[in-house]
Formats: structure tokens, C-alpha cells, sequence
């Protein structure tokens, strides 16, 4: 499939999924360095029900803020424009898929794995010291993001690609049974929505290559933390975490890069592990 046909395919879908202007507002004034806590509040006050959220989430337990956060512009001085950001296009995300049509996996499965996947990036990026830490939660949160749009889509061929890896002979992954039936993967797909959604170029990128991180060009290290974050976090999903050769196809150029090794996952599985039921619980209540 052409790149021509993957925009076909992520314009169709664009009237079902689609941020909220207030979002991607939000979004540009977060990497704005002139922007101020007063600009993003006044923005975030737009929608009152995207105020209680965010209030509801800067006052959870996951902060532990000692004071309780009572305006948006507040908990934007607190926590940061970035963070915020991150919140904000967490909750956007998430709702934007609400009520899709999809059989292939339950909407709590997926969320719970992207949500593992941003946080074990978020602690390894800071264990690296090496990545620009600012965009790599939402990278980790939104790198399959592509997967949804080709589940509502294409349910037919979807289906045909989960058999395939998971009936086949070779040992094939994810993105590699998905070109076999599609001639396209879901990281190419869900760059292309991200491209759609004029987010920054680093998390179109980690989107785009985090099982391939070899051919990331202007974020090697953003992406080679999600491609490490998200082998863990397959293997977090099937309760596999036991033995270290059991993490799946982890680049090797990954570990080089970010300079970090296997003996900083336990630690950060553990901390994620921890953090990841109060922030699903703010994030995306049930």
C-alpha cells in the first residue's frame, strides 16, 4: 500500500476520530516558549469538562499534592505546561476512540498496555539521561495508536493478521504479520494520524519506528526508549516477566543508545507497576 492510500485511510476515519480543537490548541501552546500558565488555562476553560478532569487529576493521589489544586491555571503552575499537555492529550486520546466499533480488543486492554508503555518510558528516559524526556510519556501512551484506527477500519484483514502471528510458522511480529496481509503496518498508520493531528515531529516518529528503531533519523534515543518500554510492557501483559531472555526482540542498538542495560528494568517495572493504578484509575475511569 502506497503512502497515498494510508492518508486515504486516516482521512476516512477522520470524522470518526478526531482531537478536540481545545487539544491541539493546548498542544501548540505547550511548545510555545512564549506562552504563559494563564494563555493554557484560558484555553482549557473552553470546555468544562475537560477543567474537572484536569482538576480532578492534579488533586488524585498520583500527585500527592499537599494543598488541594482549586483553578486550571494552578494546576498548570504546579505541574507544568507539559505535563498538562501530556493530560490533556491522554484524556483527548482516549475519548476520541470512545464508542469506536472494534471486536478485536477490549479498549481497557489497549489502554492499560500504551499506559505501561508511556510510563516505563517516562522512568527509563530519566534513568537515561540521554533523551528529551518532554514528549516521551505520549509517545509511549499513543505508539499503537495505529493498530485501533486499522482495527475499526480493516476488522476483516486485522483478524487475518492476529491469526497469522499467532498461528504461523514463522516467528513474526506484530508489525511484520500486518505487512504480510496489509502491504502496511500500524506504526506507519498511526504516524500518519499523528501527522493528521499536527503533534510534534517526535512522537510522529517514535510512532513511526519504535520496532524499528534503527531507522529513526531525528529522534534515535526518544525512540529507542519506546521500542525497550514496549517489549517490556508486551511482556508485562502476559505475565512473562520472570526470565530476561523472554523480552522480545528488544534492537540492540536500543541499549547502546539510551546507555542503558537490562539491569535497569526491574527497578522500573516496579516503580511503573506501582504508579500505573492511580493514573489509569484519573486517566480513564471506568
Amino acid at each position: 500500500m502506497s503512502a497515498a492510500e494510508i492518508q486515504e485511510l486516516v482521512s476516512k476515519a477522520s470524522n470518526l476520530i478526531s482531537l478536540p480543537e481545545i487539544s491541539l490548541r493546548v498542544n501548540e501552546l505547550a511548545n510555545d516558549p512564549n506562552s504563559t500558565a494563564e494563555d493554557m488555562g484560558k484555553v482549557i476553560s473552553q470546555d468544562p469538562a475537560l477543567v474537572v478532569r484536569m482538576l480532578k487529576i492534579a488533586n488524585s493521589a498520583y500527585y500527592g499534592l499537599s494543598t488541594e489544586v482549586d483553578t486550571i491555571t494552578r494546576a498548570i503552575a504546579i505541574l507544568g505546561t507539559n505535563k498538562i499537555r501530556d493530560l490533556v492529550l491522554s484524556t483527548s486520546t482516549s475519548q476520541a476512540f470512545e464508542g469506536i466499533p472494534n471486536s478485536l480488543i477490549t479498549m481497557q486492554d489497549f489502554w492499560h498496555h500504551s499506559l505501561y508503555c508511556g510510563l516505563l518510558a517516562q522512568i527509563l528516559s530519566k534513568k537515561s539521561k540521554k533523551a528529551n524526556t518532554e514528549s516521551i510519556f505520549i509517545a509511549g501512551l499513543l505508539h499503537d495508536i495505529g493498530q485501533l484506527l486499522m482495527f475499526n477500519q480493516l476488522p476483516e484483514k486485522s483478524h487475518e493478521a492476529i491469526l497469522l502471528l499467532m498461528e504461523g510458522t514463522e516467528d513474526l511480529d506484530t508489525f511484520e504479520a500486518e505487512r504480510h496481509v496489509f502491504g502496511f503496518d500500524h506504526m506507519q498508520v498511526g504516524a500518519e494520524l499523528i501527522k493528521s493531528w499536527k503533534l510534534s515531529p517526535v512522537l510522529q516518529e517514535c510512532v513511526e519506528f519504535h520496532h524499528e528503531p534503527q531507522k529513526a533519523k531525528d529522534f534515535p534515543v526518544e525512540v529507542a526508549i519506546i521500542n525497550i518500554a514496549n517489549a517490556v510492557a508486551v511482556m508485562a501483559d502476559f505475565d512473562s516477566m520472570s526470565a530476561e531472555d523472554e523480552i522480545p526482540k528488544i534492537d540492540p542498538r536500543s541499549w547502546e543508545l539510551t546507555g542503558l542495560s537490562k539491569d535497569d528494568l526491574p527497578e522500573a517495572i516496579k516503580q511503573a507497576q506501582k504508579e500505573i493504578s492511580e493514573i489509569e484509575s484519573v486517566l480513564f475511569p471506568s
